[in-house]
Order: structure tokens, then sequence, then C-alpha cells
């Protein structure tokens, strides 16, 4: 039996994670996705950041502080109306709080995904230095591709 070439554009990939965060380079990721896979079965997740209530220490670090439940009860309130707008028909959706890159390595491995796509954005160096990337981490740490898209490119 031989192997026909993918009609479909997927490139063998049939459960796409897209990682949205709102930004441009989210949005370009989520274009891509859609434009370049568009018969796999796409899953759009956002993870509103737990860690929003850190505050910035005298060192160029953050302090941890303790969440404010109701805070992150606002911010994921309206994130997940946000991710709603998003989603496309067909398209499946997911909301979670943490730590963005463990949030989307986990949606994606207790999801299937066979390809993470999320947008990259550009900092300073002094920030990369500090904090690093989060796509750079996501690579790093993913059992399973990833496909990092720049907005404008």
């Amino acid at each position: 039996m031989t192997h026909s070439p993918d009609l479909h554009g997927t490139s063998g990939f049939h459960r796409v994670l897209v990682g949205v965060d709102f930004s441009a380079s989210s949005a370009a990721a989520l274009a891509l996705a859609r434009a370049r896979f568009p018969g796999a079965t796409r899953r759009l997740v956002h993870v509103t950041d737990a860690r929003v209530t850190a505050a910035p220490d005298l060192m160029g670090g953050v302090t941890p502080a303790l969440p404010d439940p109701t805070l992150l009860h606002t911010l994921e309130s309206a994130d997940g109306q946000r991710l709603t707008r998003e989603v496309q028909p067909g398209e499946e959706q997911e909301l979670m709080v943490g730590d963005p890159v463990t949030g989307l390595l986990d949606a994606a491995r207790t999801w299937g995904a066979d390809l993470i796509v999320v947008g990259t954005h550009a900092q300073g160096a002094i920030e990369h230095f500090f904090v690093g990337s989060t796509a750079e981490k996501i690579v790093a740490r993913s059992p399973i591709p990833v496909l990092t898209v720049r907005a404008g490119q």
C-alpha cells in the first residue's frame, strides 16, 4: 500500500494546539495555523497568568505575592470572553490559570496535540536575560514539534 501525500495541508498534523495570549504575534500564529493546517482539529488555549500579582524587586526579578482570588477571577472571566470571540466554528477552546509555559505543555499533553503553534514576542536584552521567552521555554520543554510565529513575518 502506498502512502498518498496529504492533500489537506496538515502535513501529518491532526491535532494542533494554538497558544493564544491576544497579542499581535498570537494573532499571527492563529492565522498561520488556520491557513497551513485547515484539515486539522485546532484547540485554542489561553493561560491566564497567575503570576500577575508578583511585584518587581530591586534586583531586577520579581517577588511573588499571594494571588488575589478576586483579581484572578476577574482576569479569567475577561480572558474567557476574549477567547470565545477568537474561536471559529469547528475549533475548540480551553482556558487555564497558572504559568503559561506549564499550562500550554500540560494542555497539549492532555489533549493529545501533535503540534503546538505559538507567537513570539520581541524582547529587550535585559528582559530576555532575566525571564527568557515563553516560546523558547515551550520549544525547549516540549516533546512534540513547536511552530513559533512572529507578527509581521
